[in-house]
């Protein structure tokens, strides 16, 4: 068997144990609930995911949506966010893993760096400050979304290559560690993703497969753990599901038909627009604690 028929088995299995999971553990609220997707909540499902697809990711914009519409109580958000993504992500990285090329040691390497990071790592990151986190990475990013226009504007060269060796396969396996503990914080791996892998002189493109399968290995168990708890919404994590996989399959073809040119252009977007939000939560956050409130 060869490696990506392995990772595709893997990624199965783990698809298969977050659905039975989640309708044994589940079955209890649906009463609660309620059983049936509004035409709202499918569509909120579809938008967020095509747009995480496209590397944007869906977390913000849905948080946003279910805020501004009071769809889901706050308190519930962060495990309805979890548990009703955590099905489109995991037909992201099938898509991905299948349609761009990428070499395999390094794709596996920092899929596993991901996971390693985020139930290692937990521990540590857990003590850090969020919003310093935030507030840091935010301005690195805006930084690095700098050197990323400037690659896409040909000023400075870019890499195109599928895989990394040696000194630099071992840079990338610690960013992509560090990358997953952090997202214990709730951080995106995302947009520094992105930016690890075309610094390390990867091809745009590889970038898509490597952290759409990080996060889809990530995120079963953890979304499990909302559902075990009942700490979510069932009918708009449904909605997030079912809208979300017509999202995802149009969104990979976008990509999948887009020049590199145009894909380096979108990593410059994403980027950029990911540093943006994160200067603005740590600086809403930093209200909120100013005026004694928990920060959300």
């Amino acid at each position: 068997m060869s490696t990506k028929a392995m990772l595709f088995v893997l990624l199965a299995v783990f698809a298969a144990v977050y659905l039975i999971g989640w309708m044994k553990m589940g079955r209890g609220h649906a009463s609660r609930d309620g059983l049936k997707p509004t035409p709202v909540g499918l569509l909120i499902g579809f938008v967020t995911n095509f747009f995480d697809t496209l590397g944007i990711g869906s977390f913000a914009p849905t948080t946003a949506a279910f805020h501004h519409l009071r769809i889901v109580d706050d308190r519930v958000i962060p495990g309805t966010l979890n548990v009703g993504h955590t099905l489109p992500t995991i037909i992201q990285a099938f898509i991905y893993i299948a349609i761009i090329q990428v070499d395999m040691t390094t794709l596996v390497a920092l899929i596993g760096a991901a996971v390693l990071g985020s139930w290692l790592g937990a521990g540590v990151v857990s003590g850090f400050s969020r919003i310093k986190v935030q507030a840091g990475m935010g301005a690195v990013l805006l930084v690095l979304a700098v050197v990323m226009l400037l690659r896409a504007l040909n000023v400075v060269p870019g890499g195109e290559a599928l895989g990394l060796t040696g000194t630099l396969l071992a840079v990338g396996v610690v960013g992509n560690f560090i990358l997953g503990a952090l997202m214990t914080l709730g951080l995106g791996l995302y947009a520094p993703c992105l930016v690890m892998i075309a610094l390390l002189g990867m091809a745009p493109t590889t970038a898509f497969p490597i952290m759409m399968g990080s996060c889809a290995f990530l995120m079963p168990i953890g979304s499990l753990r909302f559902v075990r708890s009942g700490a979510y919404n069932l009918k708009a994590a449904l909605g997030l599901a079912i809208g979300g996989i017509p999202g995802v399959l149009l969104a990979a073809y976008v990509v999948k038909s887009l020049p590199t040119k145009v894909v380096a252009w979108l990593v410059v977007f994403v980027v950029l627009y990911a540093s943006i939000t994160m200067l603005r939560a740590a600086a809403k956050e930093r209200v909120q604690m100013a005026k004694g409130a928990s920060p959300a």
